[in-house]
């Protein structure tokens, strides 16, 4: 009993290290980019208050998939996203004082809104970090467990919208962003659908990557694309919008302006829901 205890804990701690490992590798891109530091100081609070609610439950549902142990009940999963959401916090806060982006003769509503929306994608690299980090023997023991997770519809669903979150959530706080859709026509817009739909689809079923899904033998062509591609690509939408809105990018914006924005982070955000369906 004593071993499987200690076995149980040297195991936790092997998916701690992990996890802050994952937290830099998958945060670094956005711990220094300057237009996250500016939005952490005078983003609405309400706003971040929001991200920072609505990016829990998100670490629940993902740790029931790559927490850092084997997650069998919803309080298992919530431990799981407390201390990934600690993870993604000590991260920020010792790489943006590494960089000098907080510092101790700053007002504290400025460096703790700089740590807090930092720590929101720094968070969900902690539990990418098991998936993305883990060894041979973890991928053995959860096969199982992930084909059985892999047939869940919703589950499908929810695993693009983590993967379009967390790419929208590195590109969305640039102005390149804005630019690009100031200059693209309304034949640009139609191209970049298309474009985004066909490698989403590309990415997962046509491209044979690692972790492909494939279809079954009789199912038509179009299944997929009607039932995965199509309501990923609304899904990815709707992300795109949300965080738009959390970082100021829709306001005192035109309908018309507000839908090319979101066509133009929908590219990078389709990429990155294809994409979770393939490593996730």
């Amino acid at each position: 009993m004593m071993a499987d205890n200690q076995s149980e804990t040297i195991r936790f701690a092997i998916g701690l290290l992990r996890g802050a490992a994952g937290a830099l590798i998958f945060g670094i891109p956005m711990l220094m980019t300057m237009e996250l530091w500016f939005l952490g100081f005078y983003m609405p609070r309400e706003r971040l208050l929001l991200l920072l609610g609505v990016n829990f439950p998100v670490l629940v549902l993902l740790a029931r998939r790559i927490g850092f142990e084997h997650t069998f009940t919803w309080s298992e999963a919530a431990r799981d996203a407390i201390v990934a959401y600690a993870l993604g916090i000590l991260t920020s806060a010792a790489i943006l004082a590494l960089l000098g982006i907080v510092m101790e003769d700053q007002p504290p509503r400025e460096w703790v809104g700089k740590i807090a929306l930092q720590a929101v994608p720094a968070s969900i690299g902690a539990l990418l970090g098991r998936s993305q980090l883990g060894g041979q023997q973890d991928d053995d023991e959860e096969q199982e467990p992930a084909e059985e997770a892999s047939t869940s519809y919703s589950g499908e669903l929810f695993m693009m919208a983590v993967g379009a979150l967390f790419l929208n959530l590195n590109i969305a706080p640039t102005e390149e962003i804005i630019a690009i859709s100031y200059k693209m026509t309304h034949w640009h817009s139609m191209a970049t659908i298309v474009i985004s739909i066909v490698l989403m689809h590309a990415f997962v079923y046509a491209a044979q990557f690692r972790g492909t899904h494939t279809l079954a033998g009789n199912a038509p062509a179009w299944h997929a694309l009607v039932r995965f591609t199509l309501p990923g690509y609304i899904v990815t939408s709707l992300i795109s919008v949300y965080v738009l809105w959390t970082f100021g990018r829709l306001d005192d914006t035109s309908l018309t302006q507000a839908m090319m924005s979101m066509i133009v982070l929908n590219f990078p955000g389709a990429v990155g829901a294809a994409s979770a369906r393939l490593v996730l």
